[in-house]
């Protein structure tokens, strides 16, 4: 199956980084057999304070920005894992969720970001607060799709095995990650975490990124959106710019992965279990 990533520089113009998306799209050779398509992290407003993505949030049924992506993949005939987008959440906060839709633009599933981004980093930001913005998800999501079962993470999840661990346990064959990091974190940690995840899973890894200056240069991300295999072969990368990585790959090699080293029915520890959000103050 053919699977495109796309690497984004997104900006606070939420109509820029639709027409962006768009021409991209225009421009991607689409075949007959499916094709899945990932977006990253933020596509559609990065850069900013966090706090914007509330004046864009809708609640999950009405939405504007989940329906414009909903009828792009209608029109492209994909399917689409739609980066991350502002999703009303009950105590004034939002999620950061991504959905996957299929070729007609029907909901496959959604995946709310479990892990939320509250470090210090040396760059221009210097500290980043997610949870001030961003309420955490509560849910582990393995999508079953026509081409194999897609488990879905995003960016800073990646650090956190047990998660990629539960979703191998859920069955998933794909795992997704749209992504926006930090070029400081991005440059010692990005790859290594990618891999050590495929390996631990014996899944394919698809990490669609953002990359370059966002917001006159305050935020910086790392780009190398990358496909990795379920042996941990860096499959396709694109290091930096902006567009297209794609590439095919094959869920053939999967079964002779696990069969040969079945780690699953090695583990002696016991499952990961998803512990409760700890509460955060309602925001006024």
């Amino acid at each position: 199956m053919q699977v495109s990533l796309l690497q984004c520089q997104s900006g606070r113009d939420v109509e820029e980084n639709l027409s962006f998306i768009r021409e991209q799209l225009d421009a991607l050779t689409i075949g007959e057999a499916s094709h899945l398509v990932v977006l990253p992290e933020c596509c559609l407003l990065f850069g900013g304070h966090e706090s914007q993505q509330l004046a864009h949030a809708g609640d999950d049924a009405a939405s504007e920005l989940k329906q414009t992506l909903a009828a792009m993949a209608k029109q492209y005939g994909i399917y689409l894992v739609a980066g991350t987008i502002p999703i009303l959440a009950d105590d004034g906060r939002v999620y950061s969720r991504s959905y996957l839709f299929n070729d007609k633009g029907d909901t496959l599933g959604h995946y709310d970001k479990l892990h939320l981004f509250d470090v210090d980093v040396d760059d221009g930001t210097k500290s980043y607060r997610e949870s001030d913005t961003f309420c955490p998800g509560e849910n582990i999501t393995v999508v079953d799709t026509p081409f194999g079962k897609v488990g879905m993470a995003i960016c800073y999840d990646i650090r956190f095995a047990d998660l990629f661990r539960a979703m191998r346990l859920q069955g998933a064959e794909i795992i997704v990650l749209p992504a926006a990091f930090t070029r400081v974190t991005g440059r010692v940690h990005w790859l290594p975490l990618l891999q050590a995840r495929a390996i631990e899973t014996q899944c394919f890894v698809l990490a669609a990124a953002q990359w370059g200056e966002h917001n006159q240069g305050r935020r910086e991300t790392w780009g190398h959106s990358c496909v990795i295999d379920p042996w941990g072969e860096l499959v396709a990368v694109k290091p930096e710019g902006c567009g297209w990585l794609s590439t095919e790959i094959s869920l053939d090699a999967i079964e002779k992965i696990r069969r040969n080293i079945p780690v699953v029915e090695h583990n002696r520890f016991a499952a990961p279990t998803l512990q409760a959000a700890r509460q955060k103050e309602t925001i006024k």
